[in-house]
């Protein structure tokens, strides 16, 4: 692995004799405290807030000192939930830090490797020609689906030189094409089929069976392990595919390790809660403005505001639709269209 220092910017007019900027670590631990207790505040409210409140001080005894009473039991009710939000906000958001790093596309998320489509395809697969319907056997096909996907298009990316950015980018997109095409006409042709699937392609953490974090929990600390071996390497990958070469980069390696980890990640997700848009998206460029582009701060800091903002947005769902609850896969996706927008209009050529 190769250990680069952090992307600075030269100011011009800076003399030897002109004051320090303080050094990036003394700026962001601090943040990242403060990013840890931002999760840790997003938390108590998705087993505070809902149809029941209950106040914080109740929270806190509940879940120290667990009782019978009434508010205990909504408490532990809205745990399992609280952990699958934790959990997938976690996986997707550092899913799409690799993926943006892995094809230097300011606009990249999981959904580039078609792993949610791949997903969706085995789930509407399974409900229209086996009769698929408890959450447990969804979330095998959801698995197999997105791996699938996923070698697909490393398969059809992969040239004489290996995949390339562009290759990668093309051959997701026309994965998704066909697959999506796929899910349309059985969906469109076998209404009990769409019946069951409208529900899960939504994107929820609602009504889902406590045990799915159990079968997701494996293949979700593989994909961390592995995300936890790529900061240098990609740091490296962003000053282009023959300068990493040369300051020791393992480039082939990287992709291979960063898809695989991206896929598992995305993948088990998206079988534990459904296709969730714009996390992925999202979160890496709120915390490239205040990080920059170095990987070894973007993940950690993805890390603790993405399963933030997937609880928030929980919240802010079952608020605004009281006493019935708004899927978050519709928050997030009123949410993360106005950072698209932002992340477009950032893009050089585009003002």
């Amino acid at each position: 692995m190769v250990s680069l220092p952090a992307p600075t910017k030269a100011r011009a007019g800076r003399t030897s004799s002109g004051p320090r900027p303080r050094p990036r670590a003394s700026r962001l631990v601090p943040a990242l405290f403060l990013a840890a207790g931002v999760l840790a505040l997003a938390a108590l409210l998705s087993v505070s807030v809902g149809t029941q409140y209950v106040p914080f001080d109740q929270v806190v005894r509940a879940l120290i000192h667990p009782g019978t009473s009434y508010d205990d039991t909504v408490v532990q009710s809205r745990v399992p939930r609280t952990i699958l939000g934790l959990l997938a906000g976690a996986a997707l958001s550092i899913a799409g830090v690799i993926m943006q790093g892995l094809t230097r596309n300011p606009l990249g998320d999981p959904g580039l490797l078609g792993v949610n489509t791949g997903a969706a395809a085995a789930v509407v697969s399974g409900i229209a020609f086996f009769g698929v319907s408890s959450d447990q056997q969804q979330v095998w096909l959801s698995l197999v689906g997105a791996l699938i996907a996923v070698v697909a298009v490393y398969a059809l990316g992969s040239g004489r030189r290996g995949a390339t950015p562009v290759r990668l980018v093309l051959a997701g997109a026309v994965i998704t094409a066909v697959l999506s095409a796929y899910i349309q006409a059985i969906t469109l042709t076998n209404p009990n089929a769409f019946a069951d699937y409208r529900f899960w392609v939504v994107g929820s953490l609602a009504g889902r069976d406590p045990g799915l974090i159990l079968q997701v929990l494996p293949y979700l600390v593989i994909g961390f392990v592995l995300a936890l071996l790529l900061p240098s390497s990609l740091n490296a990958l962003a000053l282009g595919d023959d300068t990493a070469t040369a300051l020791g980069a393992k480039v082939g390696r990287t992709r291979i390790l960063g898809a695989v980890a991206s896929a598992l990640l995305c993948a088990a997700a998206t079988a534990s809660v459904g296709p969730i848009a714009f996390i992925g998206l999202a979160v890496p460029h709120i915390v490239r403005t205040f990080t920059g582009a170095d990987h070894r701060w973007l993940m950690p800091f993805s890390a603790l505001l993405g399963p933030a903002l997937l609880l928030l947005a929980d919240v802010l769902g079952r608020i605004v639709a009281s006493p019935q609850e708004l899927q978050v896969g519709v928050v997030t996706a009123f949410l993360g269209a106005p950072v698209l927008l932002f992340a477009v209009r950032r893009m050089r050529g585009i003002e």
